[in-house]
């Protein structure tokens, strides 16, 4: 591409001029732009370089209008515009808005519209029905209106952080997913209620859930956004069977599709993991952190699968601790293969690791609370650490021996380490 002061054979039939991508978009731009004038403005992107002409862009973009006033006496004929939002595509779109071409404003580019005219200048203080009014119309009504397109919008600025925070563009979307989902769930509540052959009415427990089809929209999101869009449909009220079966269905995504670290423990490959990325950490993070508090909105093999990535990602003290006092409130529904956690220290120390298990067993053991006993109404006590219920114990102690008869046979523990207590 030429690059140098060479002003004035900048006619836009120079291909050169032209080094996008695609030969087709070339085609497509010399198609718009009016062949009869010669141009007298280079725009440089990210992605290429248009001939265009200062008029109709000084007419609606208010930072191309100062860049040339500012130059008035130069006659400036070449603008960089590199760290520009959306790059090639978006301010192709931006300048066809410019010479008064149509295009169709969608949910794959009213993001970067937002964004480019905000960088663009492209407002209402410059010229009436300016792109940024056009784009926000859209976002407003339209976009707010679907679930489907705030996702796919939430996905477009992914690309365009910290910008696209900054004009809010995701902030409605997440508001507008959060509101949405509510409303289903509501619906869907309704559409299961029905009488009894007694004439009471009852919530058939049943009938599959309708309201969370959202679920498989949102596991396409980029963690951050995820993690963003859970927490305002926790505020919001969602249920939190819904939030936890999005929750899983964002791990099994995220996580087993790369690595085995959902593998049952029988057939544990610890040279698989070496592998995995940071991205599986802070998902396994924001995972745990919007665990619902209800004991059984996730099943608990979900908290275990949780706990040997935490494990093998080596995720902070703080998630893992919150896991195994998950699990350690609801030891009782745990099996065997459950707490068969691999060892995934290297040192060839012990097949499996005991001290996450003893840890789970402590605090099971010190159950703050136990929701028996508040629902016989002795809310009295309450406020005293309650012990957990004999059945409990009764299930808890079995596993407990079930366990240490199966990994006795490992030769390097050091049988100190199980609790006698339990």
């Amino acid at each position: 591409m030429d690059r140098g002061g060479d002003k004035h054979h900048h006619h836009h039939h120079h291909p050169q001029q032209l080094p996008l991508a695609k030969s087709a978009r070339q085609h497509r731009y010399n198609e718009w732009i009016f062949r009869d004038v010669p141009s007298d403005i280079t725009i440089e992107v990210n992605g290429g370089a248009f001939s265009l002409h200062k008029f109709p862009l000084v007419s609606r973009s208010g930072r191309i209008r100062k860049l040339v006033a500012e130059h008035r006496d130069s006659d400036i004929s070449r603008v960089e515009l590199l760290n520009l939002p959306g790059g090639a595509e978006t301010f192709e779109l931006a300048a066809k808005f410019c010479y008064g071409i149509n295009f169709e404003i969608t949910s794959a580019n009213v993001a970067q519209l937002c964004c480019i005219s905000d960088f663009l200048e492209m407002t209402e203080e410059f010229s009436k029905d300016n792109l940024g009014s056009r784009a926000e119309e859209y976002l407003e009504s339209i976009v707010c209106k679907s679930l489907e397109m705030c996702v796919e919008v939430l996905q477009q600025c992914e690309a365009l952080l910290p910008l696209a925070d900054e004009l809010r563009v995701v902030s409605r979307c997440i508001d507008a997913i959060a509101s949405k989902a509510c409303v289903e769930q509501i619906a869907s509540s309704f559409s299961r209620l029905e009488y009894s052959s007694s004439g009471r009415l009852h919530m058939n427990r049943q009938a599959k859930c309708d309201g969370d089809w959202w679920i498989e929209d949102l596991s396409g999101l980029r963690v951050d956004l995820y993690q963003r869009v859970i927490t305002a449909m926790k505020c919001r009220g969602v249920r939190p069977e819904s939030i936890g079966a999005s929750l899983m269905n964002y791990a099994q995504k995220e996580l087993t599709k790369k690595s085995s670290l959902w593998n049952p423990p029988g057939q544990t490959k610890v040279d698989v993991i070496s592998v995995s990325t940071g991205n599986e950490k802070l998902v396994v993070e924001a995972i745990v952190s919007l665990l619902p508090v209800e004991k059984l909105a996730v099943p608990i093999n979900f908290l275990f699968g949780l706990l040997r990535s935490a494990v093998i990602l080596d995720c902070t003290i703080a998630c893992r601790l919150d896991l195994e006092r998950r699990i350690g409130s609801q030891l009782d529904i745990a099996t065997l293969d459950d707490l068969l956690i691999p060892s995934f220290k290297h040192s060839g120390d012990t097949l499996f690791d005991v001290e996450t298990v003893h840890r789970i067993l402590i605090n099971f053991s010190q159950q703050e609370d136990s929701e028996e006993e508040m629902e016989d109404g002795s809310v009295f006590e309450s406020d005293s650490p309650h012990s957990p219920s004999q059945t409990a114990l009764f299930k808890v102690s079995k596993l407990v021996d079930n366990y240490l008869s199966e990994i006795a046979p490992d030769a390097n523990l050091k049988l100190a380490k199980i609790p006698s207590h339990c």
